[in-house]
């Protein structure tokens, strides 16, 4: 079940929402568990079977390195969390990938398991494994009850496509909450934001890079691959970034406060910015978990150096079991080194437009390596890119003059502008019209998205590789 789906918001939502604010507070992280893993279960019952393994486990292990604190047994408990969780996520994301490139290498014919892969597994594996390390390290509170262990575990509205929550961020909120007509209508609020930017751009835009992704090999040109790749990075900044949206709306609603994951990534002025504006709880999860347990930049140039690389390739694989995704981690590490060694100094004394058009021209180019798993292909679509063939065709004149409009839009969009207007806005009209105009801006994107989805429109599930 996903969010921007009929199911979800006429069915699911209402009776949770009834169930959860009905019951005594004493029960609401019980009613918040059963419905986090009916909503899991909607589509694969039985790697529910998973998460509740995780869950037990490193409950476990949290208690046991809190009960051990200091000596070798929470050493012990730490390792046991993170050598299962990392073999779990092994194992079910990545044994084919690991099989096939073997068997490709060596002319060897292992079998892979093919195993399906557990939707959100990354997400909740980097969650449950972050708690267990900073109960060790002192940065958090054990938690005693099992059911509200679990209700942050399977928490259903970052459960499948992040944010990634880190269990000090919310723990406080577990044990307890306010719940406030504020903040619930906050949350409405922000849900419908993400769930327009999802539904009414993602979905639409997505249409373009799906037309061109699709095309025969002769038929790409340097007009249509840049116009797809253009729409292709909006569609997953709008994607995800509504994604988070609505997992921050909806635990708003429940009395939970989400950190940002996404801040106007568009509008930076080097591959390093963007990458401290775009999956914010991603770039910070590596950071603390892996970048500065490396040594971060406390042991020399070169030692730093080191760290970004395997800091980048680990979040390629993290993105994805294919070569494609390691190329990506590749490409992007290689560039912020660079930039670490010299290029932001060139940049900080360029024009700001100079270092706008650098990362938007090296990110669009990325969305080569992100999208197109084929290897042979991606070498046909980047030779296109740089007018190694047809420079444009009537069938991609046509798409760009059709496109423009929502292009227009969703540039617009993935800047400040609209909440700089909304700001604006709130200091003339006052408070009541600004509240009569949300409930009208509210009221009247629901009901567009209710009647796309309803429609049966293209509405893709992009995060089932995580």
């Amino acid at each position: 079940m996903v969010f921007s789906s009929a199911t979800f918001l006429l069915a699911f939502l209402p009776l949770f929402l009834a169930c959860y604010y009905l019951m005594p507070g004493r029960g609401r992280n019980t009613v918040l568990f059963l419905f986090s893993l009916l909503f899991y279960s909607w589509g694969e019952p039985v790697y529910v079977v998973l998460m509740l393994f995780s869950t037990v486990l490193d409950y476990t292990c949290g208690l046991q390195v809190d009960r051990h604190r200091g000596t070798r047994g929470a050493k012990i408990a730490l390792l046991a969390s993170v050598c299962v969780n990392i073999g779990l996520l092994a194992v079910f994301k990545y044994s084919d990938f690991f099989i096939n490139s073997v068997n490709t290498l060596t002319g060897w014919n292992i079998p892979a398991p093919g195993l399906a892969l557990p939707i959100g597994i990354s997400f909740y594996t980097f969650q449950t494994m972050s708690y267990t390390i900073d109960i060790y390290r002192g940065e958090a509170k054990v938690q005693r009850n099992i059911l509200s262990f679990g209700a942050y575990v399977t928490l259903f509205p970052q459960l499948i496509a992040g944010p990634i929550v880190r269990y000090q961020t919310v723990a406080d909120e577990i044990d307890s909450r306010s719940h406030t007509f504020d903040n619930f209508g906050e949350g409405i609020r922000r849900f419908v934001c993400g769930l327009g930017k999802k539904v009414l751009l993602a979905n639409n835009i997505g249409l373009i890079w799906e037309s061109v992704s699709k095309l025969p090999d002769h038929q790409l040109t340097t007009l249509g691959v840049w116009l797809g790749l253009i729409a292709c990075g909006l569609q997953i900044y709008f994607d995800f970034s509504g994604y988070s949206d609505m997992a921050i709306g909806l635990g708003r609603m429940l009395g939970f406060h989400f950190l940002e994951n996404f801040n106007y990534p568009f509008i930076s002025k080097s591959v390093t910015e963007f990458w401290r504006r775009w999956h914010i709880s991603l770039g910070t999860w590596f950071r603390d978990y892996v970048y500065i347990p490396l040594g971060g930049n406390r042991k020399g140039w070169i030692a730093q150096l080191r760290n970004i690389a395997i800091v980048w390739l680990l979040t390629g694989l993290w993105h994805g079991a294919a070569w494609n995704f390691v190329l990506w981690g590749a490409f992007y590490g290689m560039i912020l080194i660079m930039e670490k060694c010299f290029l932001l100094k060139w940049l900080d004394k360029a024009p700001a437009m100079v270092g706008h058009f650098y990362t938007l021209f090296l990110v669009t180019v990325s969305w080569v390596l992100f999208s197109v798993e084929d290897i042979g292909r991606m070498g046909l679509f980047l030779r296109a890119m740089f007018g190694g063939g047809t420079l444009w065709s009537r069938d991609a004149l046509y798409l760009l003059l059709t496109s423009v409009p929502l292009l227009v839009v969703a540039a617009a969009a993935a800047t400040p502008l609209a909440s700089r207007l909304y700001r604006a806005a709130s200091v003339k009209l006052g408070e009541l019209p600004l509240a009569l105009a949300d409930c009208t801006a509210v009221a009247g994107c629901v009901v567009l998205c209710t009647a796309y989805l309803i429609s049966g429109s293209y509405n893709p599930f992009l995060y089932f590789r995580f």
